[in-house]
């Protein structure tokens, strides 16, 4: 039997593009952004080198370059300057998210799919993704009200996807019963499904100006829990959900695997903001090169089964053609 040599295959550059199982396209990438309200300018994010909390203004710029980068679309996160315990400006059409959305929606056209991220935590006094009890306990059907109202608004304002990451029990549907019965049959829902309870969302926590004091460990799932992860996806499939979601990226491969192999529908992850930041501090301070470190972390996450990937490298991973 002759001898089997795979390194025949890798000997040159253009072998190796040529076999590569797993490439990074630019419209497998979507763009998360932050929108401040009342800023004149981008605010830069200390703890996220290169992100910022945009203007108006500015966040029409980026919009635009995203759009001539090839990327699939953008997520929106709300910064707002007033928060209380409903978070109020979450539903208001005034609100920062909101407004950003219409927005969004003008500059973007069909270039891009504009997302809206349904979470109450930027926007309420206490920085949890729901309303809270008597007891300070996060009140679960409560929340549901808000979320429903919540994606009212953002469909009103134009948004064409509702990211639903506060992790209630029962929030897909009770979204999209709302939007069905206001005859919005046509707006996509995004099923945070397995959003675990995780260290690397700390620079995010910056990046909205988060309130929170204590955790999310009681709705958001145990890093320790696999089967969790497929038994919310499950639920959420069963709920309506058109996108499901796997979140944080890295740290939970093998859940977005498991995940990937048994969705009927696409199943997206989050290359959230501490994995970014790690990339970013270790590759500033000359221990890894940085450029090859996020191109390989986006090609891992696509290779365990990924359909998208929400990152903050999306333009760059596509002006630069890291999936080359």
């Amino acid at each position: 039997m002759p001898s089997i040599r795979p390194r025949r295959l890798r000997a040159t550059p253009a072998w190796r593009r040529l076999n590569r199982e797993t490439r990074v396209d630019a419209t497998q990438l979507v763009l998360p952004l932050f929108v401040r309200e009342g800023a004149s300018e981008p605010r830069p994010i200390a703890s996220m080198p290169g992100v910022v909390q945009h203007s108006l203004d500015s966040l029409k710029a980026e919009i635009a370059r995203a759009a001539a980068a090839g990327i699939g679309g953008i997520m929106l996160f709300g910064v707002p300057e007033h928060k209380d315990a409903i978070g109020s400006g979450a539903t208001d059409d005034d609100g920062i998210l909101n407004v950003a959305t219409r927005v969004a929606v003008a500059e973007a056209g069909d270039a891009l799919v504009v997302q809206t991220d349904l979470c109450l935590d930027e926007f309420t006094d206490h920085g949890h993704c729901g309303v809270l009890d008597a007891q300070g306990r996060v009140d679960n059907d409560a929340s549901l009200e808000r979320y429903r109202a919540m994606a009212l608004a953002q469909a009103a304002a134009g948004s064409q996807l509702l990211g639903l990451s506060g992790m209630m029990d029962g929030q897909v549907a009770a979204v999209r019963a709302a939007l069905d019965a206001a005859g919005r049959s046509d707006v996509p829902l995004l099923g945070y499904s397995a959003k675990y309870a995780s260290a690397f969302y700390g620079p995010f926590r910056e990046a909205v100006a988060s309130s929170l004091v204590g955790d999310r460990r009681s709705y958001q799932l145990e890093p320790g829990n696999a089967r969790e992860g497929l038994l919310e996806t499950s639920l959420d499939l069963a709920e309506g959900a058109d996108i499901v979601m796997v979140k944080p990226a890295s740290g939970y491969l093998d859940v977005l695997a498991a995940t990937a192999h048994r969705s009927p529908v696409p199943v997206w992850a989050y290359q959230v903001s501490g994995e970014y930041s790690m990339i970013e501090a270790a590759g500033a301070a000359g221990y890894l090169d940085r450029d090859r470190a996020a191109a390989e972390a986006l090609v891992s996450i696509l290779r365990a089964g990924a359909d998208a990937v929400l990152t903050y490298y999306a333009i760059e991973a596509a002006e630069k053609d890291w999936g080359a």
